[in-house]
């Protein structure tokens, strides 16, 4: 038997280690890094005026929600903005089907990230059968040249699919289902989705093959592994924004004025205080 090539074993030694799971001390290690980094973005797009859209997409147990929330906890919701839209109403039902996200685009100095997006028409409308195969059709013809007008229009747009394996995504229905904490995260329409999972992902390729176009690409991350798919999609996204640091001036905390003092504690007695539990 041959001696493996050192590449090989480059490659199977990598192999082995990204088939354990990231330990938590390393993952926010390196997440702090990155956030450090979104904070930095985030200076850029308020300077500069920036628009982006951050779309998400993905099949239901992901990780689209931590994802989300691991991009935005360090920063301000006033530049990063989530949409996460409801069921169209009726008046929307007779509107432009895109007319209804376009409401929701940055203006300058803004990220909207999308927790699913227009793209809905090509994943549960067509698989549940809310939409005609016609409809659809024409969607995945017309979103090339929508998306390029956006681009156009100077909006930084990144699509992101997230992937998770059968298996896992099962765990993650399985863990919902007994976590009292969690099982709000299950809806009816989730489990409808677990059981159609090759019509998913025939509805996913069709959607890739349509869609993934020079100026707006879709981008796959694996997230059987939670913590490694946040740190690679919050470092691609990082990677696809032209940003740069900026100068920030050194903040002194100004000397409180003592004219009039006054006693801001005294002026509490006798008022209602939550019970010290902790």
């Amino acid at each position: 038997m041959g001696v493996a090539s050192p590449a090989t074993v480059i490659v199977m030694m990598r192999q082995h280690a990204m088939s354990k799971k990231l330990k938590r001390k390393v993952y926010e290690k390196d997440l702090r890094k990155l956030q450090v980094e979104l904070c930095r973005l985030q200076d850029w797009v308020k300077a500069t005026r920036a628009k982006a859209i951050i779309v998400f997409e993905g099949r239901d147990a992901a990780g689209k929600g931590g994802t989300i929330k691991a991009i935005t906890e360090r920063v301000s919701p006033r530049v990063f903005r989530v949409v996460a839209l409801p069921a169209p109403s009726d008046r929307e039902k007779t509107q432009m089907y895109i007319q209804r996200y376009v409401t929701q685009f940055p203006a300058g100095g803004e990220v909207v990230i999308f927790d699913r997006s227009w793209y809905n028409r090509a994943g549960v409308e067509y698989v549940m059968g809310f939409t005609t195969e016609d409809q659809t059709r024409r969607f995945l013809e017309l979103c090339p040249e929508i998306e390029g007008y956006i681009v156009e229009a100077g909006i930084i747009l990144i699509k992101i699919w997230l992937e998770v394996g059968k298996a896992e995504q099962e765990r993650r229905f399985l863990a919902r289902i007994n976590d009292p904490l969690r099982q709000w995260k299950l809806s009816p329409m989730d489990l409808e989705s677990f059981r159609h999972w090759y019509e998913y992902s025939k509805a996913r390729d069709l959607m890739l093959e349509a869609t993934d176009s020079k100026q707006a690409p879709w981008y796959i991350v694996r997230t059987d592994d939670k913590r490694r798919g946040r740190l690679n999609c919050i470092s691609h996204i990082l990677s696809q924004i032209p940003y740069k640091k900026m100068r920030r001036d050194k903040v002194q905390l100004p000397k409180r004025l003592n004219k009039n003092k006054y006693d801001d504690q005294a002026s509490l007695k006798g008022r209602r205080f939550v019970a010290e539990r902790y």
